[in-house]
């Protein structure tokens, strides 16, 4: 049975049974303390917390999910991926613990003729926590399973809370044997190989407070409403119905696997048995490809790109570990364009759009390739210089700074790190590169939570949020009359705020816009009596709630004060202008580019916008006038902007796009300018008719990733600011020249012209002048122990190339007669050079200008290497260059000794 059947399978009998099929969330889901949904339950936690009343009493889905904690055991096991995909059936107050069990054992046990998974009962294992005596019984009273096969187990196993205070519940797992080839009998508690867990029953009955650990906190008492939550992974169920080892051999993965295979040469199998935990290096590296392609596909399909930071970080790992494999199993050549269109087809049956961003996506990934196989060519040039480095100071550790820059700055794995630097003999210091990657995350984390929550804890929020949803009035007003229902002050709820202070004001409404979708908050002023605040940040910092971070100018300001607040109408204009010229770049973009130039991120303020979108290479200066005649024709046109609620299949099948990285509820906002040729969803404010934007000028084009754009544009009087701008300086250019602004080109081109010949001629009387010194200096050779040496400081201004020529110049002069070494050094902006150039005679005594480049350049402060006849080195310190010359005396007298 393919996956996709599975699929549809589990949705059809669940909806036979009254459920709602929801479809799933995308991968990048709104919640602080996630990259990415990591299970079935996350897009319901607001039902399951009360934060919201679910619209329905039973729901179910097949949710898209990545978790990473586990990377490094990726292709080591058969039960850790990357993407995987949970079905989920979900009670919110309606069926409970028999309800739940009998459904389970219905769907497992019904034979695949009447529809259901056919899965033999005496294959099925059960286990319960072990003091929850209902579940127990149940198992047995409503399945017939044999009491021996309920297997009781602790809170580590099965017991479900969120890690925070919140809904708890002991949980039910469901196991499937797969036979003695698998390992011992006796259980799951014997061996989870061979019993394979593939569905958990969560009987959510109790309030958590205060959660320590997994296995540690408190039971505050029994929720009002008793709730279920499933979750069956459906690659595991694949790999038990279609009869293979491991969720790597299932039909959605394993024709990635088989084509890497085929390109490596590989033959997958020949050398491990069913026990994935004991399987050939060849193996777990052509599963890891198999994983992360896939993986990297659905990730980048809602909308990650690669990155060095959180989201984009953990696709940039993934798609350069299946890199990585692929060469380390022997292919050299690019992979993914024969990889990544293989996985399209197995993955295109369950999500249709995949094959429509197909080009986007490939884009993207293509790119990130090239990218990482240019690092692996620098970073490996870098890398081997440290090396040199440390094994000349004499030490036997790569320092964790020179490994943490190798990865922050130019990408550079630090597996890759740890294997290349083990090949040359030198550990790495693995702490102190952990340590720094740490407060990289630890900065990372604070920006995010001082942006997006002014400091204060979590559950301050959510206690704010029990008392009811901020009405969102933005789209009809910019004046409203409300209450303040809390206040906030550096992280603590307080009952007032005085003057000079600086806080966030919860209301009961309000009509300012919360920053989202890449349009910034409102400003404005809200006032009480006796109270003037001036808003300057609006964040959502828990679903349903609007905080407004507000600096207290006049008050004090209380809980329960009634207040009007007003958003300063022409913050409110020019940031509409700025979003609705988003809309407009946007739809300009992909009329000129075509349909795969989709938006991948973007930010706007009032009178300024910016755009990401998925393209591989710069638009030519045609190109963008082009993309910025579209949209100002667009903007000329009058075009009517209307926004309209509709649920988010029937915004899919109108053709609506949505942004890349945003979470949409069920019901969603589609915002249309011009009919058909701009429908996005969209929950930002915009203007009524397009020529409300005003003018629109591209400013700027840029690379800000692999496969990704950045268009930068002004709106509205920012734009004729701009453009007023540029015409001022092309008046003082005009003056400054003497020409009029048509012949202003060719003027420049001309002065140009002539400072590029004035500039050759300098540097050839330069070279002259360097050169002329040469024949002088060889009345400087003295002899080191039957070598002869020229040593030379040839100051400032000698550059790299000057030096290289001097010293193949003098070396020749010098002649082969016996051993010489030509070393000068010189100065060149500010940064010391040196170079070494020996002849045969002399590397026959085994003096070699590497050596004793990099010598010099530990004088300098730097590093360096090269040949054994030249190389080259430099440094920081250009006062040294005397004492990198006497480095170099002294190794030679070593060497000739």
């Amino acid at each position: 049975m393919e996956t996709a059947e599975i699929r549809r399978r589990w949705l059809s009998f669940f909806e036979g049974k009254g459920h709602t099929v929801v479809p799933s969330a995308p991968l990048i889901y709104d919640d602080p303390n996630l990259l990415f949904v990591n299970a079935g339950m996350v897009p319901f936690k607001p039902y399951f917390l009360g934060q919201q009343s679910p619209p329905w009493q039973r729901a179910t889905s097949v949710q898209k999910c990545v978790r990473t904690g586990d990377i490094e055991e990726v292709g080591k096991t058969s039960r850790h991926g990357t993407f995987f995909q949970m079905n989920g059936n979900f009670s919110f107050g309606d069926y409970f613990k028999a309800g739940a069990i009998e459904y389970a054992w219905e769907l497992l046990t019904t034979s695949q003729t009447q529809g259901g998974y056919g899965i033999e009962a005496d294959k099925l294992w059960a286990t319960v926590y072990e003091d929850d005596d209902e579940a127990a019984d149940l198992w047995v009273q409503l399945t017939g399973i044999p009491k021996e096969r309920v297997v009781r187990r602790g809170l580590a196993d099965n017991y479900w809370h969120m890690g925070v205070a919140g809904p708890g519940g002991p949980c039910s797992e469901i196991y499937v044997d797969r036979g003695p080839e698998y390992g011992p009998d006796g259980g799951p508690a014997v061996d989870e190989d061979r019993f394979m867990e593939v569905w958990n029953l969560v009987f959510m009955q109790s309030s958590l407070g205060d959660v320590r650990t997994k296995v540690d906190f408190d039971i505050s008492g029994d929720l009002p409403k008793k709730n279920i939550d499933t979750g069956m992974g459906l690659e595991r169920i694949a790999s038990i119905l279609q009869g293979v080892d491991n969720m790597y051999e299932i039909d959605e993965v394993y024709p990635v696997l088989e084509r890497a295979a085929e390109m490596t040469g590989k033959k997958y199998g020949a050398h491990s048995g069913h026990d994935a935990a004991h399987s050939h290096p060849d193996d777990v590296r052509l599963r890891v490809v198999a994983d992360h392609i896939r993986s990297s596909l659905m990730l980048i399909g809602d909308g990650v790109t690669p990155g060095n930071e959180g989201r984009g970080y953990v696709l940039r790992r993934m798609l350069r570990r299946a890199v990585r494999s692929m060469r380390l199993l022997g292919f050299d050549e690019p992979s993914l364009p024969h990889l990544l269109p293989v996985s399209l087809e197995r993955m295109k049956q369950s999500y249709p759009e995949l094959e429509d961003g197909f080009g986007r996506i490939s884009q993207i990934a293509y790119a990130e390739e090239d990218a990482f196989r240019r690092t692996l060519a620098s970073g490996t040039t870098i890398l081997d210089t440290a090396v040199a480095r440390t094994k000349a100071e004499g030490g036997t550790q790569l320092a964790g700074e020179q490994a943490f820059s190798l990865h922050d700055t130019y990408g550079f794995p630090i597996d890759l790190t740890l294997e290349m630097a083990a090949e040359q003999g030198l550990a790495v210091d693995r702490e102190g590169f952990r340590r720094l990657m740490q407060e990289q995350r630890d900065r990372a984390k604070a920006d995010a939570k001082a942006k997006k929550a002014g400091h204060a804890d979590t559950h301050v929020w959510k206690e704010l949020r029990e008392r009811g949803a901020t009405e969102f009035r933005a789209y009809e007003e910019l004046t409203s009359e409300g209450h303040v229902v809390g206040l906030v002050h550096e992280g603590r709820r307080v009952d007032e705020l005085e003057p000079g202070q600086r806080g966030q004001v919860i209301l009961d409404r309000t009509p300012f816009y919360a920053e989202s979708g890449g349009q910034v908050a409102d400003e404005g002023i809200i006032t009480a009596d006796g109270a003037h605040l001036r808003v300057v940040d609006v964040q959502r910092p828990v679903k349903g709630l609007i905080a407004h971070t507000v600096e207290v100018l006049q008050g004090p300001v209380r809980t329960g004060a009634e207040v009007i607040s007003e958003v300063d109408p022409e913050w409110r204009i020019s940031a509409c202008q700025a979003h609705s010229g988003t809309h407009v770049v946007h739809a300009a973009l992909r009329q000129v580019l075509g349909p795969s130039a989709l938006q991948s991120g973007s930010y706007n303020k009032p009178g300024y916008l910016r755009l990401d979108f998925a393209w591989n290479q710069a638009l030519s200066p045609a190109t963008r006038s082009e993309i910025e005649e579209v949209a100002n024709l667009a903007v000329r046109g009058d075009l009517p902007v209307s926004a309209q609620y509709m649920t988010l299949p029937e915004a899919r099948e109108w053709g609506a796009l949505a942004l890349f990285g945003e979470t949409y509820d069920e019901m969603v906002r589609v915002v249309e300018i011009g009919g058909p040729w701009s429908r996005e969803l969209c929950g930002g404010t915009h203007v009524q008719h397009s020529s409300q934007i005003g003018a629109l000028t591209v400013t700027g084009e840029s690379s800000v990733g692999s496969g990704v754009r950045r268009l930068e544009a002004f709106v509205g009087m920012d734009a004729l600011h701009y453009l007023a701008k540029e015409r001022a300086l092309v008046a003082e250019l005009t003056d400054l020249v003497k020409v009029q602004p048509g012949e202003l080109k060719e003027r420049i081109a001309s002065l140009l012209a002539r400072v590029k010949d004035a500039e050759r001629e300098i540097e050839k009387m330069r070279q002259e002048q360097v050169m002329a010194q040469t024949g002088k200096l060889l009345d400087y050779t003295r002899d080191v122990r039957g070598v002869r040496v020229l040593t030379h400081d040839a100051g400032d201004g000698a550059g790299a190339d000057d030096l290289r020529t001097m010293a193949l110049d003098l070396r020749h002069r010098l002649g082969e007669a016996g051993p010489a070494v030509v070393a000068l050094t010189g100065v060149a902006k500010g940064r010391p050079v040196v170079v070494v150039a020996t002849n045969a005679a002399a590397r026959e005594r085994g003096i070699k200008a590497g050596a004793l480049v990099r010598v010099a350049a530990q004088a300098l402060g730097g590093g360096g290497g090269g040949k054994d006849d030249l190389a080259q080195g430099g440094g920081t310190d250009p006062a040294r260059t005397g004492e990198a010359l006497g480095r170099v005396d002294a190794e030679i007298a070593v060497a000739a000794g």
